[in-house]
């Protein structure tokens, strides 16, 4: 047989009960985490007849041998390589250089020098045979390097490719170096 119990509490057991009642979810509840982070906001207001880098010439990851090799970044962001190196995980990108100028307006496009050297952790690599691309631009000539602005409202783009000596086992690390890119508007 079972056994019913009936309990009254009193009125002060009753506020102790509705006060536990209240509060247990909270705390039986854990904590949330917080967390933040900080973004960056940024912005280039560009005056007319100047330009700007977007990004680097990246030759991606590389993996050298006991061969020497090159890789090549083209202007339209394909790569490809010759000799030892073998290509691996990031596939790089052509340098891109953007600006404002005018429609149709010509502009002259050189180079401070065609081969540059990048340093790191081992023996310096050269950097050679630079090449410019173009978009929305046409260009006229490429010796110099001539464009002209085909967007109507003046913005232009275009990339800069270029061939990486890789030497023979060469050291691993991060490798950087700087190219000089002149603009002359006509």
């Amino acid at each position: 047989m079972r056994t019913s119990h009936i309990i009254c509490p009193r009125p002060m057991q009753r506020g102790l009960a509705i006060f536990a009642l209240l509060i247990a979810p909270t705390a039986a509840s854990p904590a949330l985490a917080q967390n933040s982070a900080q973004g960056a906001a940024e912005a280039i207001v560009l005056r007319p007849l100047s330009f700007f880098k977007v990004n680097d010439l990246d030759f991606g990851d590389i993996i050298p041998s006991a061969a020497a090799g090159t890789v090549t970044i083209e202007p339209d962001g394909s790569r490809s390589r010759t000799g030892g190196v073998t290509l691996a995980g990031n596939a790089g990108e052509p340098a891109r250089f953007a600006g404002l100028g005018s429609f149709n307006r010509q502009v002259n496009i050189s180079l401070g020098s065609n081969t540059i050297w990048i340093t790191g952790p081992g023996t310096r690599m050269r950097v050679r045979n630079f090449e410019i691309g173009s978009t929305p631009t046409a260009i006229l000539s490429t010796s110099p390097t001539r464009f002209r602005i085909t967007s109507p409202l003046g913005n232009y783009n275009f990339p800069v490719g270029g061939t990486l000596e890789v030497g023979a086992n060469q050291a691993p690390g991060d490798y950087s170096g700087t190219f000089t890119i002149t603009l002359n508007y006509l």
